[in-house]
This record gives structure tokens, C-alpha cells and sequence, in this order.
């Protein structure tokens, strides 16, 4: 989908080098927060795929949900537009990446620091089957105390891609960022 801006707007943005207006976009992109983990941006999580610009000018931005139905996507998507709509940055699409699918390695180093901080225990590595998502009789550290003494309480926590846990120490609980 396209968003049409004003003219003015479009000479503000014809005045800078595709690498000016991919460097802007990122910059826009990286204020826009995860709806369901405020703490994270978009960029932190890996949704955005890639920047560039089409031969016929517009700016495209790939965007990848977690996963496939994740009820996120379209106020992700709007929040895009409204982040590259107010940095003046001219025409853009947001394409829809679905293959390769989102996986959380694509999660950044700094996404999994602020993921650790606000709470949520980040994942690990990647996993192939369902039996290492669910992480059967495998401990999570309490980001809280950092104890191993923890107890899974549901397969999903106020996500699906999470799973709530408590912590047998410090009797906190917790979420666990599912490796998907």
C-alpha cells in the first residue's frame, strides 16, 4: 500500500540521496515500538527486513510478523506508516515478508538486553522442532534473581509467543520469548 504526501513533502524528499532516505527510514523505524513489548522497537525484534528503493523511486520497507495471524501485525504495519509518513521521507510501500519466516535469532543483541531488562527472558538460539519450543524439563533463569529453581505455568504467556513462568526463589513470575 502506498501513501500519497503532499508536494511539498515530496520535494523535501527528493532533495536526499537514496542513502539519506533508506538511513531516515531505519531511523524512523527504530522509534517505532512492538505494541505487545513497548520496551522493543520493531528494528529490535528484526520485523523489518530490509529498506531500499524501487526504480521508480518509492522507498519499500519489508516487514515480517513473529508469526503467521500474530493479532500485532496490521498496528505494526500502521505504525510504519505513520513512522515513514512523518519523517517526510516521500512515496513507500510496506511489503509483506513471510518467507523466510521471522524467526526470533533476528532478534538484535540490544533487543535481547532490552527484552532481559524489562522482564522477559530472551530466547536462546533457534529451534526446528515444537518439543524445543515448549522447552520440556529445560530450566529458564529468572531475569529477576537469576536462579534456575523455575516452573513453567502455561505454554503461552500474554502471547502466544510466550510462555509464562514463575520462579521458585524469589516466587516472581516471569515470560519466556519463545525460540521460534
Amino acid at each position: 500500500m502506498s501513501a500519497v504526501l503532499p508536494r511539498t513533502v515530496d520535494r523535501l524528499a527528493a532533495g536526499r540521496t537514496d542513502a539519506a532516505r533508506i538511513a531516515a527510514a531505519w531511523r524512523a523505524l527504530a522509534l517505532v515500538e512492538d505494541p505487545e513489548i513497548p520496551a522493543l522497537s520493531i528494528v529490535d525484534l528484526g520485523l523489518i527486513r530490509f529498506v531500499n528503493v524501487k526504480p521508480n523511486g518509492y522507498l519499500e520497507v519489508g516487514l515480517s510478523p513473529t508469526y503467521v495471524g500474530c493479532p500485532a501485525t496490521e498496528v505494526i504495519r500502521q505504525s510504519v506508516r505513520d513512522a515513514l509518513s512523518q519523517a517526510a521521507l516521500g512515496d513507500f510501500d510496506v511489503t509483506n515478508v513471510l518467507s523466510p519466516a521471522w524467526s526470533s535469532d533476528w532478534i538484535t543483541p540490544e533487543g535481547r538486553d532490552k527484552l532481559h531488562a524489562y522482564g522477559i527472558v530472551p530466547p536462546e538460539r533457534s529451534v526446528s522442532n515444537m518439543r524445543d519450543v515448549l522447552r520440556k524439563n529445560l530450566p529458564v533463569v529468572c531475569p529477576r534473581c537469576g536462579s534456575v529453581e523455575t516452573e513453567t505455568v502455561s505454554e503461552f504467556g500474554s502471547t502466544p509467543c510466550k510462555a509464562l513462568h514463575r520462579c521458585r526463589t524469589c516466587l516472581e513470575p516471569f515470560e519466556y520469548f519463545k525460540c521460534i
